[in-house]
């Protein structure tokens, strides 16, 4: 398995699950070192802390079963926010099937951020958590992504298998769109 893209860390890792002594340790290893990230990544495109929840266990089975596969063509990290970023997608679309609700719909998403017991529409972050929510899912993806996990535009590139210039865009366009939402909107 070539792994040119991938840190001598993560390398030791992936060999020490296929072809170590203890794959479950060296698994948990990297669950402890990824999940955090992975869970709020994946929490800021379901909003709920019990599907996230669910998804990232989903995430860590199908890693689990699929590791072999990996063939290191982009970094561990990336590999694991590609999949994470695809299993929260059909979760939505899953919920979409089950209660008729329109992925770009932000209705859904809006509802829930204001649910949360800590909501306070008069903070900041508040309103920058409906923006979000208000954005299409494409460039709520992509805004999330760069603002919050600070990824470069080559790595979302590969966890999106889209252009770069097109993530630029979104990118723009999402950031266009907050800045409006959170200067516009008084609650």
């Amino acid at each position: 398995m070539p792994m040119d893209n991938i840190n001598t860390d993560d390398q030791l890792l992936i060999q020490s699950i296929l072809h170590g002594n203890d794959p479950d340790k060296a698994f948990t290893i990297l669950v402890k070192q990824y999940q955090e990230r992975l869970y709020w990544h994946i929490r800021r495109l379901l909003v709920d802390h019990e599907s996230a929840n669910d998804v990232l266990q989903n995430i860590f089975i199908k890693v689990w079963k699929n590791l072999q596969q990996f063939r290191g063509e982009s970094s561990l990290s990336t590999w694991l926010y590609r999949i994470a970023t695809n299993e929260s997608i059909t979760f939505l679309k899953q919920l979409k099937r089950r209660s008729s609700i329109s992925l770009d719909d932000d209705i859904h998403l809006t509802e829930q951020v204001k649910a949360d017991p800590d909501f306070r529409p008069d903070r900041i972050e508040w309103k920058l958590q409906l923006g979000i929510q208000g954005l299409p899912e494409k460039q709520r993806i992509v805004f999330l992504l760069r603002y919050y996990d600070e990824m470069p535009y080559h790595e979302m590139s590969k966890v999106l298998d889209t252009s770069e210039g097109a993530l630029k865009a979104s990118y723009h366009h999402a950031v266009k769109k907050m800045e409006e939402f959170v200067l516009n909107h008084q609650f």
